[in-house]
């Protein structure tokens, strides 16, 4: 007969908060984490205070061990990536040196539910318990998940909730024209006792400078380079100075005393990525905020000088950027025939070397129909430095032009003033608070605002235009009037101050002069 079939119960073990390593060597291993979020001196003495609490804390059992104070200080709870203690902790704890971990709170812990648990479980895995004062919990206890996930959950909602508070005070500040500008890192500014931007004069002196020698045609490499080469350093205090440290310089409005707000946003509490604001929240123009450094009229200058450089582009579609600053007549000789820009090459024709400027589209485009001249660079200067000569021979009839054109061509008002404009953009900015809650309306508000706004725009870049041109004729007047005979070499400097564009055809060239003015002639 079998035997009858038993069952014996073997029950579990009772769950004990140390691992075997540790009731082999007595005492347990115990570190504290502690974290402050903010930098105000009554929160900085509580981050001092919470070291001082758990070292005494843990030192008084005498079953425990002080494996170490994991203290960050200033650092944000809802992401554990820039928590360099709190990463150094875990580190420890997988390796075997922790074996308990104690913080105030789980608020202290973390406030995003997803990493909280993610490093409780983590820790659970290894037997490595965590004790939470405050709420009392050991998430080595059968009710410590449970505990510990809603506790978590509450904890995120409270960081959601301030964050949002955070969010609408900054929105508040902006619609009042407040500006928050780091002026640790901001060249030429700096702030006084109340909080406003003030002009650092000898850093206004730099940013000056970087305007002035774009305008002049140095690339931003070269521009960096000079500043690398006199020691001067960058608002961060660094030696080296990148192209695009120099291009912010030069888009920011700051330095007209305007203050655009709001130029990125967060995406989410819990990342704190912040993202490029492409018109998914409301940004803030603020105009005369501050005292400024550059011209507004420079500025537009240098804005429109911007977009040409970077629509210089070699070929037909999408050509690589062609602009270059180490020659005077580089990025502005074209091709009469095809319309692309003239390249200078050296030439090597039949083992004869020589510099010539060619059409990039017979350079760069296999079985291109263009029948545009390849000319050498001596011709070019040559024809370059006659036209200037032309005028300076026919200076007084020339002069004459010049003044017709800023009596009438240019007119004696601008076009239109921006009053009206401002005058119906601050009644639609009351109007679109009063209807931020109607979505049709609202939206039917807002695009009134960008259009009023993109035509204010427009409206001050032609005036700028407008001045601009007035005083490049000025310019030339004096420049004419101060020559007593014919320039005999030909002048980089002087080029790039009078020169636009040169059009080369199979016949000959045309030079315009940046006053408007054009001389045809023969290149040969």
């Amino acid at each position: 007969m079998a035997a009858a079939k038993t069952v014996s119960v073997i029950p579990a073990k009772p769950k004990q908060n140390r691992t075997a390593e540790a009731n082999a060597r007595q005492k347990l291993r115990v570190a504290a984490y502690c974290r402050v979020s903010t930098d105000n001196e009554e929160q900085a003495s509580s981050y001092e205070v919470q070291i001082e609490h758990y070292t005494r804390y843990i030192q008084s059992n005498p079953e425990w061990e002080l494996a170490g104070i994991f203290a960050d200080e200033g650092i944000t709870g809802t992401n554990t990536k820039k928590r360099a203690e709190f990463n150094r902790m875990i580190e420890e704890c997988m390796a075997g040196r922790i074996d308990m971990v104690i913080t105030k709170s789980i608020s202290r812990f973390a406030r995003n539910t997803l990493d909280c648990l993610k490093y409780i479980r983590q820790l659970k895995d290894k037997g490595i318990p965590v004790f939470f004062e405050k709420e009392n919990i050991n998430t080595m206890d059968s009710k410590g998940e449970i505990l510990l996930t809603i506790m978590a959950s509450l904890a995120q909602q409270e960081s959601q909730s301030l964050s949002q508070n955070v969010r609408m005070g900054i929105a508040f500040r902006f619609q009042n024209g407040e500006i928050q500008v780091n002026h640790n890192r901001f060249l030429g500014y700096t702030k006084d006792e109340n909080k406003r931007l003030v002009i650092v004069p000898e850093e206004a002196e730099i940013v000056k400078r970087i305007y002035r020698e774009f305008l002049e045609g140095a690339s931003l490499l070269q521009i960096g380079r000079g500043l690398e080469a006199d020691g001067i350093l960058t608002a961060a205090g660094k030696p080296k100075w990148r192209p695009e440290t120099i291009r912010k310089i030069l888009k920011n409005e700051k330095y007209i005393g305007d203050a655009l707000l709001q130029k990125t946003y967060t995406v989410d509490f819990l990342s704190k990525k912040r993202v490029i604001n492409n018109g998914i929240v409301p940004q803030y123009y603020v105009e005369n905020s501050h005292e400024p450094i550059i011209p507004r009229e420079l500025f537009l200058q240098v804005q429109e000088e911007l977009a040409r450089r970077a629509n210089l582009r070699s070929g037909e579609k999408g050509g690589k950027r062609v602009y270059s600053s180490k020659y005077a007549l580089s990025s502005i000789v074209f091709c009469g025939e095809c319309g692309e820009i003239y390249r200078r090459v050296h030439w090597n024709n039949r083992g004869k070397k020589s510099i010539v400027w060619r059409c990039v589209s017979r350079l760069e485009e296999k079985g291109s129909d263009c029948g545009s001249p390849t000319v050498s660079e001596e011709d070019l200067q040559k024809a370059v430095l006659k036209a200037i000569n032309s005028i300076i021979a026919g200076r007084d009839e020339f002069i004459e032009t010049l003044r017709r054109n800023i009596e009438t061509a240019l007119g004696g008002e601008f076009d239109e003033s921006t009053e009206a404009i401002d005058k119906k953009l601050e009644e639609l900015q009351h109007e679109l608070l009063r209807l931020a809650s109607t979505k049709a309306a609202y939206d039917s508000v807002a695009n009134e605002i960008y259009r009023l706004r993109e035509l204010r725009q427009e409206t001050l870049a032609s005036n700028s235009e407008r001045q601009n041109k007035r005083q490049r004729i000025a310019e030339m007047m004096d420049f004419l009037e101060s020559q007593s005979g014919v320039i005999f070499e030909y002048d980089e400097k002087l080029v790039r101050w009078l020169v636009e564009k040169v059009t080369v055809f199979e016949g000959g060239i045309v030079v315009k002069f940046k006053t408007g003015i054009s001389v045809e002639l023969d290149y040969r």
